[in-house]
């Protein structure tokens, strides 16, 4: 896709952080095609791998590590800091895809199911923003994209925790947006509706009932994501922050 020269992020430097899900390669390649240089932190190793090997298409020092910064504590964030200091200096763009899924009904979530699955998407996106953070404070410049489900403002059986969690890095963005918006660094959310990063012909999704319930009736894509991703990162999104900006198919209009 050709890149607008206002939305270029040639010479920026961009760390992908995913918790889990296979649409991260596309998130990736995108910011990649927008010109950035890409470090992608992976929860775990088996994740990492499609990132890369989908980046060695587009020219640039891009890299990465696995790291889980959510459950796996300091130690883990600090491997993930030095591993990405080896080829770069700074970082001016932050994405965490933090939409690992987790459904099981009230009665069957454990205390430790509830907190794996807080510290996966919330815990991760906090630790990531609190040290990139003041690395773009000190910069004078940033940006922040936390991706979030549509169930971050909906509710859904046996999707509590899931949601919880969700609901909780969508604050989180509205608070930092309002914390570092002086410092030139500007924090929005990216919210996804129901995706599949495979090519499923529409006669087949619409035999799903969720899919006949979205408006457009079909599954979103993450080349659906891609394009706002990439605005999101650039200079050109220089008044918008603080914003929960969906691409779902209508899936959050619909009543």
């Amino acid at each position: 896709m050709p890149t607008l020269p206002e939305y270029s992020l040639a010479g920026r430097v961009a760390i992908l952080y995913t918790a889990g899900g296979d649409e991260a390669p596309v998130l990736a390649q995108a910011l990649a095609e927008a010109g950035a240089a890409v470090f992608t932190i992976a929860r775990r190793q088996e994740l990492l791998e499609p990132v890369l090997a989908g980046l060695t298409q587009y020219p640039g020092e891009h890299g990465g590590v696995a790291a889980d910064v959510g459950n796996g504590g300091p130690s883990e964030l600090a491997r993930a800091m030095d591993a990405f200091a080896g080829s770069h200096d700074h970082v001016d763009i932050l994405v965490n895809d933090v939409r690992s899924m987790f459904a099981q009904p009230l009665s069957d979530i454990s205390i430790e199911d509830w907190d794996q699955i807080q510290s996966r998407n919330v815990r991760a996106t906090f630790v990531l923003c609190q040290e990139l953070g003041q690395r773009m404070r000190d910069r004078k410049f940033g940006r922040i994209v936390n991706l979030v489900s549509v169930l971050a403002e909906r509710g859904m059986v046996n999707g509590s925790a899931f949601a919880a969690s969700q609901a909780a890095v969508l604050s989180l963005t509205r608070s930092l947006a309002v914390e570092l918006g002086t410092s030139n660094i500007r924090v929005n959310a990216l919210g996804t509706g129901w995706t599949t990063a495979e090519d499923i012909p529409l006669e087949v999704q619409r035999e799903e009932l969720l899919v006949r319930y979205t408006p457009l009736r079909r599954k979103g894509h993450p080349r659906d994501i891609g394009p706002l991703l990439v605005y999101l990162a650039s200079e050109a999104c220089d008044y918008t922050t603080g914003q929960a900006v969906y691409v779902d198919g209508g899936l959050n209009a619909h009543p």
